[in-house]
């Protein structure tokens, strides 16, 4: 038995209910015409049915960048292509995750990807990461959403929502388990860890007051975008209730 959705290509078999349960993005015409070609990595835009064009201004500023880079660009701070350990520290504090998470945050990422993106053989006695390579440090049993080579793959973003979604405008964390045990892949530890790691900073980061990250901020979380809206905003309140 199998069932079709208004696309008319097969996405799922009744008598394998896992098919049922997690449906991929399977869009019919009118969509298609939002968002085209949504298999197609994008080199610089964080597209999606909503915001097919990424990020207004944003993917603009930052067309030289992949979407991977752009995500890196906010700890970036004299933009020179090095992230220290120091930069990566001060930006999560800024985005309000305090002392202990902040330099928590700085040792999973520096001890992790620094080496893989290391122009050369030899390790970075500094720990820092070098943004030309940040494509080298994806890791396995994530969305996929990022290809290999830090491109955005709407269709991979829009799978993520349609399979553990269950129909919101958003993920709850509950939905992210349920979609770290559907993406996690076998003898993949490092990756498991790394996938729950960046869910769980961006849970925090959101923190919404009803459970429900929004997926238009989940988007932008992936080109960055976000990030400079947020300490903008911390920085603000800050200096409002010094004065």
């Amino acid at each position: 038995m199998s069932s079709k959705q208004s696309s008319g290509i097969q996405t799922a078999i009744l008598d394998v209910p896992v098919t049922v349960e997690r449906p991929p993005y399977n869009p019919g015409p009118e969509e298609n015409k939002i968002l085209p070609d949504a298999g197609t990595a994008r080199a610089n835009k964080a597209a999606s049915l909503r915001a097919p064009e990424g990020t207004p201004g944003w993917a603009d500023a930052h067309a030289r960048q992949t979407v991977l880079q752009q995500h890196c660009d906010y700890f970036d701070t004299d933009k020179d292509g090095v992230i220290w350990p120091l930069d990566t520290f001060r930006g999560f504090y800024a985005l309000g995750f305090g002392l202990v998470l902040s330099l928590f945050s700085m040792f999973i990422i520096h001890s992790s990807f620094s080496y893989p993106t290391c122009p050369g053989w030899l390790p970075d006695p500094f720990f820092r990461l070098y943004v030309d390579n940040i494509h080298k440090a994806k890791h396995g049993s994530d969305t996929g959403t990022y290809d290999n080579e830090g491109r955005f793959i709407p269709q991979k973003f829009e799978d993520w929502f349609s399979k553990y979604g269950k129909g919101k405008d958003g993920l709850s964390l509950a939905d992210v388990m349920d979609g770290l045990k559907g993406q996690r892949l076998i003898m993949d530890p490092v990756g498991s860890f790394g996938a729950f790691f960046e869910w769980l900073a961006t849970y925090i980061l959101l923190w919404p007051e009803d459970g429900v990250m929004r997926k238009e901020d989940i988007r932008r979380v992936y080109d960055g975008s976000i990030f400079v809206d947020i300490s903008s905003k911390r920085a603000g309140t800050a200096k409002t209730k010094a004065a």
